[in-house]
């Protein structure tokens, strides 16, 4: 197993041979080649390999398996700067190329708080020096995430590498201010991105409301916490027409909101976690805390809904709202423990689970780990064509293998998937035509 950061060393020209090449955004899908010089993609298709002089490319042989767009996970905690511990930029983005990912969005929920000029330096050093992966963020949408005081939004978003502003983590409570985040958002063309929470409803909470729940004698978060936030954002997006992405949707009632607003032809997203189209509420039973995240895992009902969902559009992406906790933060009552689970480096292979069973198509699929979520934050990534950026994803659909959370790459292994019989991952990943990561 290599793992290179993409700055580190110069990097050779490459022609990738024995690919079965998929490109989701246009559908194309051949056996073939793909030519990478200085970092681009300057060919690609089949037999091309002859028009080339070999001695002036390393080549690669793929061995037949699935080369496609890099993956973009739009939602990750990598806890950086502020709460080191549980995961930094290098542990988080070496975890992510392992798992097939070559962009990442970080969530502004740090300490300090992405809300200020200083801190976003600080990450700009780190990724352009430290990361394995590309790093983009979201800005705060509010000063310290307090919900009470626009941040600088026209000043944030002169970074190239803020693609949007969210709270996540806590919502944006106050109607006025949100109203007022997707005015100013309006004006950059860049994203309001909601954790869809009502705080009252969700009365402190730790798993969904249910059977569960009252079996349990825990207090539960009951599906109208995120669907009333999410209904009246969209009341708020059909009068001022911004962009707004709905982060970790997970209940049957804002998927009809978002159906509906995406029928009136609102400019509305939403992405979904593995976790939530995988798992219910009762995996508290065998899991306990790393079975606790927030959103919680909802019914079967729910997560047939976002099923339905993810094959009828509604849903844009997948993204995995990795959240990294050391071991201590789990380790105590389910009232108690910390929300969220890791999830980089089992992204892709929970992910498959819906083109093995046949939920959806494998270009579907792609689609909404590649080109959907580039869209969704409009940076230039996500789709195979001539001189397109080469972030790559070789993937194995046939491999199987065990979740173990003791070889992941992260700095915490705070997983429900442990143990779990899986099928597919990533064997190699390129950045920039850049080998970033090689299992074999």
């Amino acid at each position: 197993m290599i793992f290179n950061t993409p700055y580190k060393t110069p990097d050779t020209n490459k022609i990738l041979i024995n690919c079965h090449i998929i490109d989701p955004k246009t559908k194309y899908e051949k056996k073939g080649e793909i030519v990478i010089k200085n970092g681009k993609i300057i060919d690609f298709g089949t037999n091309i390999q002859k028009n080339y002089n070999i001695n002036n490319f390393d080549i690669i042989d793929c061995k037949n398996n699935i080369v496609c767009p890099g993956l973009i996970d739009i939602q990750v905690h990598f806890r950086d700067p502020g709460q080191t511990i549980k995961e930094d930029i290098v542990t988080g983005s070496k975890a992510a190329v392992s798992g097939g990912i070559t962009s990442v969005v970080c969530q502004p929920n740090t300490n300090p708080v992405i809300d200020h000029t200083t801190t976003i330096e600080y990450l700009k050093y780190k990724a352009e020096h430290e990361a394995y992966c590309n790093i983009f963020l979201y800005a705060a949408i509010t000063k310290n995430m307090k919900g009470e005081e626009l941040s600088e939004m026209g000043l944030l978003s002169k970074y190239d590498m803020v693609v949007g502003f969210t709270d996540d983590g806590l919502p944006v409570m106050n109607s006025h201010v949100m109203r007022k985040a997707l005015e100013y958002a309006k004006m950059f063309n860049l994203p309001i991105a909601q954790h869809a929470e009502d705080l009252n409803l969700s009365n402190n909470g730790a798993i969904n409301e249910g059977e569960v729940s009252e079996k349990l004698g825990i207090a539960g978060i009951p599906n109208s916490s995120e669907s009333t936030i999410v209904a009246r954002d969209i009341e708020l997006v059909k009068q001022i027409k911004s962009k707004y992405h709905v982060l970790h949707v997970s209940t049957k009632e804002s998927l009809e909101h978002i159906r509906n607003a995406k029928k009136a032809k609102l400019p509305v997203t939403a992405e979904v976690s593995p976790h939530h189209f995988t798992l219910t509420d009762t995996a508290i039973y065998d899991c306990d805390t790393n079975a606790k995240m927030n959103p919680p895992l909802r019914s079967e009902t729910d997560r047939k809904a976002l099923l339905k969902a993810l094959q009828d559009g509604t849903i844009d992406a997948i993204a995995t709202d990795h959240a990294p906790h050391e071991k201590s933060s789990k380790d105590t009552s389910i009232q108690k423990a910390t929300f969220g689970i890791v999830g980089v480096e089992t992204l892709l292979a929970i992910s498959l689970e819906l083109y093995h069973n046949k939920t959806l198509k494998l270009t579907e699929l792609l689609a909404k780990l590649t080109c959907n979520p580039a869209k969704i934050i409009n940076i230039p990534r996500g789709e195979i064509k001539k001189n397109a950026v080469a972030d790559l994803t070789v993937i194995d659909l046939n491999k199987e293998w065990l979740i173990n959370k003791d070889k992941f790459h992260s700095k915490s292994h705070n997983t429900p998937f442990h143990g779990r019989k899986v099928k597919g991952c990533a064997v190699k990943t390129f950045i920039a035509g850049k080998l970033v990561y090689d299992k074999e």
